[in-house]
Protein backbone atom coordinates (compact mmCIF):
# COMPACT_ATOMS: atom_id res chain seq x y z
CA UNK A 1 0.00 0.00 0.00
CA UNK A 2 1.68 3.23 -0.92
CA UNK A 3 2.30 5.92 1.48
CA UNK A 4 0.22 8.94 1.86
CA UNK A 5 2.95 11.41 1.29
CA UNK A 6 3.17 8.99 -2.20
CA UNK A 7 -0.15 9.18 -2.84
CA UNK A 8 -0.67 13.00 -2.61
CA UNK A 9 2.23 13.65 -4.36
CA UNK A 10 0.72 11.30 -7.20
CA UNK A 11 -2.49 13.55 -6.74
CA UNK A 12 -0.82 16.65 -6.88
CA UNK A 13 0.80 15.68 -10.34
CA UNK A 14 -2.56 14.15 -12.05
CA UNK A 15 -4.14 17.62 -10.96
CA UNK A 16 -1.22 19.76 -12.52
CA UNK A 17 -1.26 17.16 -15.13
CA UNK A 18 -5.70 18.04 -15.84
CA UNK A 19 -5.06 21.99 -16.20
CA UNK A 20 -2.17 21.26 -18.65
CA UNK A 21 -5.11 19.71 -20.97
CA UNK A 22 -7.66 21.63 -20.05
CA UNK A 23 -5.66 25.15 -20.45
CA UNK A 24 -4.29 23.57 -23.75
CA UNK A 25 -5.94 24.27 -27.68
CA UNK A 26 -4.53 21.15 -28.77
CA UNK A 27 -2.77 17.73 -27.92
CA UNK A 28 -1.17 14.70 -29.76
CA UNK A 29 -0.16 10.99 -27.85
CA UNK A 30 2.73 9.73 -29.37
CA UNK A 31 4.89 5.94 -29.16
CA UNK A 32 8.00 6.75 -28.99
CA UNK A 33 9.65 3.90 -29.06
CA UNK A 34 12.72 3.46 -30.63
CA UNK A 35 13.92 6.57 -31.73
CA UNK A 36 18.16 8.05 -30.49
CA UNK A 37 18.75 10.30 -27.84
CA UNK A 38 19.90 12.48 -30.76
CA UNK A 39 17.21 12.24 -32.36
CA UNK A 40 15.17 12.96 -29.52
CA UNK A 41 17.16 16.20 -28.91
CA UNK A 42 16.25 17.40 -32.38
CA UNK A 43 12.57 17.03 -32.36
CA UNK A 44 12.53 18.77 -28.53
CA UNK A 45 14.37 21.30 -29.83
CA UNK A 46 11.85 21.56 -32.98
CA UNK A 47 9.20 21.53 -30.78
CA UNK A 48 10.26 24.00 -28.15
CA UNK A 49 10.89 26.55 -30.95
CA UNK A 50 7.01 26.23 -31.58
CA UNK A 51 6.14 26.97 -28.26
CA UNK A 52 4.84 23.11 -27.64
CA UNK A 53 5.47 21.20 -24.18
CA UNK A 54 6.62 17.29 -25.07
CA UNK A 55 6.98 15.10 -22.28
CA UNK A 56 6.79 11.79 -21.05
CA UNK A 57 4.58 10.33 -18.70
CA UNK A 58 3.33 6.94 -17.23
CA UNK A 59 0.14 6.22 -18.51
CA UNK A 60 -1.57 5.52 -15.26
CA UNK A 61 -0.81 9.02 -14.36
CA UNK A 62 -2.24 9.91 -18.16
CA UNK A 63 -5.35 8.17 -17.83
CA UNK A 64 -6.42 9.71 -14.55
CA UNK A 65 -6.06 13.21 -16.42
CA UNK A 66 -7.31 12.68 -19.54
CA UNK A 67 -10.58 11.14 -18.01
CA UNK A 68 -10.72 14.06 -15.27
CA UNK A 69 -10.23 16.62 -18.33
CA UNK A 70 -12.68 15.26 -20.33
CA UNK A 71 -10.54 13.11 -23.06
CA UNK A 72 -11.89 9.35 -21.98
CA UNK A 73 -11.72 9.07 -25.70
CA UNK A 74 -8.01 8.94 -25.56
CA UNK A 75 -7.44 6.65 -22.44
CA UNK A 76 -7.77 3.80 -25.81
CA UNK A 77 -4.41 4.35 -27.02
CA UNK A 78 -2.46 4.53 -23.62
CA UNK A 79 -0.46 0.95 -24.27
CA UNK A 80 3.40 0.84 -24.53
CA UNK A 81 5.46 4.06 -24.50
CA UNK A 82 3.58 7.23 -24.44
CA UNK A 83 4.56 10.23 -24.72
CA UNK A 84 2.43 14.16 -25.02
CA UNK A 85 3.06 17.17 -26.91
CA UNK A 86 0.26 20.19 -25.58
CA UNK A 87 0.33 23.60 -27.88
CA UNK A 88 -1.63 26.23 -25.30
CA UNK A 89 -1.81 28.57 -29.02
CA UNK A 90 -1.34 27.10 -32.04
CA UNK A 91 -3.89 24.30 -33.17
CA UNK A 92 -1.74 22.41 -35.38
CA UNK A 93 2.06 22.98 -34.14
CA UNK A 94 2.03 19.35 -32.61
CA UNK A 95 0.55 17.58 -34.74
CA UNK A 96 2.52 19.06 -37.56
CA UNK A 97 5.76 18.67 -36.26
CA UNK A 98 5.49 14.98 -35.00
CA UNK A 99 3.76 14.38 -37.97
CA UNK A 100 6.59 15.30 -40.09
CA UNK A 101 9.09 13.34 -37.53
CA UNK A 102 7.41 10.19 -37.98
CA UNK A 103 6.87 10.43 -41.73
CA UNK A 104 10.98 10.99 -41.00
CA UNK A 105 11.36 7.70 -38.20
CA UNK A 106 8.75 5.40 -40.05
CA UNK A 107 8.36 2.93 -38.26
CA UNK A 108 10.59 4.27 -35.28
CA UNK A 109 7.92 6.89 -33.40
CA UNK A 110 4.01 6.63 -33.79
CA UNK A 111 0.96 8.62 -34.03
CA UNK A 112 -1.23 7.84 -31.55
CA UNK A 113 -4.37 10.16 -31.21
CA UNK A 114 -4.76 13.82 -30.04
CA UNK A 115 -7.10 16.28 -30.26
CA UNK A 116 -7.53 19.74 -30.99
CA UNK A 117 -9.96 22.38 -29.69
CA UNK A 118 -11.69 19.92 -27.71
CA UNK A 119 -12.24 17.98 -30.52
CA UNK A 120 -10.47 14.24 -30.07
CA UNK A 121 -8.51 12.69 -33.14
CA UNK A 122 -6.99 8.56 -33.98
CA UNK A 123 -3.77 8.65 -35.64
CA UNK A 124 -5.12 9.10 -38.85
CA UNK A 125 -6.84 12.04 -37.62
CA UNK A 126 -3.67 13.07 -36.00
CA UNK A 127 -2.01 12.55 -39.55
CA UNK A 128 -4.08 14.13 -41.78
CA UNK A 129 -4.05 17.49 -39.24
CA UNK A 130 -0.10 16.99 -39.41
CA UNK A 131 -0.77 17.98 -43.47
CA UNK A 132 -2.18 21.36 -42.54
CA UNK A 133 0.21 24.34 -43.09
CA UNK A 134 1.03 26.84 -40.29
CA UNK A 135 -1.39 29.61 -38.96
CA UNK A 136 1.21 32.38 -40.60
CA UNK A 137 1.77 29.91 -44.04
CA UNK A 138 -2.29 30.33 -44.68
CA UNK A 139 -2.07 33.47 -43.80
CA UNK A 140 0.30 34.30 -46.02
CA UNK A 141 -1.25 32.31 -48.92
CA UNK A 142 -4.38 34.75 -47.92
CA UNK A 143 -2.79 37.60 -48.27
CA UNK A 144 -1.05 36.36 -51.92
CA UNK A 145 -4.32 35.78 -52.88
CA UNK A 146 -6.04 38.95 -52.51
CA UNK A 147 -3.30 40.54 -53.53
CA UNK A 148 -3.31 39.31 -57.19
CA UNK A 149 -6.91 40.79 -57.82
CA UNK A 150 -5.74 43.74 -56.14
CA UNK A 151 -2.86 44.36 -58.43
CA UNK A 152 -5.07 43.88 -61.54
CA UNK A 153 -7.60 46.49 -60.18
CA UNK A 154 -5.55 49.08 -59.61
CA UNK A 155 -3.80 48.42 -63.14
CA UNK A 156 -6.88 48.81 -64.73
CA UNK A 157 -7.50 51.90 -62.52
CA UNK A 158 -4.29 53.49 -63.45
CA UNK A 159 -5.13 52.29 -67.53
CA UNK A 160 -8.30 53.97 -67.08
CA UNK A 161 -6.98 57.34 -65.57
CA UNK A 162 -3.90 57.54 -68.41
CA UNK A 163 -6.42 56.93 -71.04
CA UNK A 164 -8.94 59.99 -69.39
CA UNK A 165 -5.80 62.34 -68.84
CA UNK A 166 -4.80 61.48 -72.89
CA UNK A 167 -7.97 61.89 -74.11
CA UNK A 168 -8.17 65.25 -71.91
CA UNK A 169 -5.08 66.68 -73.18
CA UNK A 170 -5.79 66.19 -77.05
Amino acid sequence: MPSAKILESKKAKVEALTETLKNSVSCVLVDYRGITVEEDTKLRRELREANVTYFVEKNTMLRFALKNAGYDALCDVLEGTTAIAVSTDDQTAPARILGKFADEHDNKFNLKAGFVDGEVYDAKGVQALSKIPSRDVLLAQLVGSLQGPMQKLAATVKAVADKKAEEGAA
